[in-house]
């Protein structure tokens, strides 16, 4: 689904040689998997995962999105490409306060220009997360794992083919963790979506149907789900 070759991100600092992110990356994403991230803050897990995403562009090396040399789009064929083919979920889930849960998925469908029936596909996706019965509360009256769990309903609503999330559960207790890990595996087998998360959570590596572990900008090790079996 996703590959990159030889990936480096160098950010400048002023007087001094400039600060290299990512050095040499080269991984592939599994299609229709769950694919982990991990590291220590500042290990490089983050960058990727914007560089990937089509929020940043590397400073040498290639990106492939489906097959698609994705390196040298411009701002606004990258912002195409998120819109139509990619989610994104953050560690601080960012809802809209003043709207509610089905507004604030909805308003994402707005976003996206989503062309089929609204009303039901916000219902569906509220489903997805089990949430259907919170349609008319405010953010503010849901627990944090809850305001996740429409956070992804947000982040799926127009059907993207990769989700990705950065720190999803940081905030989050170990049990609110694991539920939120339980519906990104339901996502991958059920609805066929491509996630990709980052986290430093080493209770959640069992999980991953592959996992990158990233060490001061590098990529270390690969672990597949039949080596960890």
């Amino acid at each position: 689904m996703i590959e990159t070759k030889k990936v480096c991100r160098a950010f400048p600092v002023s007087g001094e040689e400039p600060f290299m992110a990512l050095k040499d990356v080269s991984v592939k994403i599994p299609e229709k998997s769950l694919t982990i991230l991990r590291g220590k803050s500042g290990s490089g897990k983050t960058t990727l995962l914007n560089i990937i995403g089509a929020l940043d562009a590397p400073s040498s090396g290639e990106v492939f999105f489906g097959g698609r040399n994705i390196t040298g789009l411009s701002d606004k064929e990258r912002e195409r490409l998120r819109r139509q083919k990619i989610g994104f979920v953050f560690q601080s889930v960012s809802l809209i306060p003043m709207m509610t849960v089905y507004e604030n998925v909805e308003f994402a469908l707005r976003l996206s220009n989503y062309k089929g029936d609204r009303k039901k596909r916000v219902e569906e996706c509220l489903h997805l997360v089990g949430l259907g019965k919170r349609a008319q509360h405010m953010p503010q009256e849901l627990s944090g794992g809850e305001q996740q769990r429409v956070a992804i309903a947000r982040a799926i609503a127009h059907a993207p083919q990769v989700l990705f999330a950065d720190e999803p559960t940081a905030e989050l207790d170990t049990a609110t963790s694991l539920a939120v890990i339980k519906l990104f595996k339901d996502l991958v087998e059920k609805q066929g979506v491509t996630i990709v998360m980052t986290t430093h959570d080493m209770s959640l590596m069992d999980a991953g149907d592959m996992v990158y572990t990233l060490t001061d900008g590098s990529v270390d090790a690969v672990e597949e789900e039949e080596e960890k079996e």
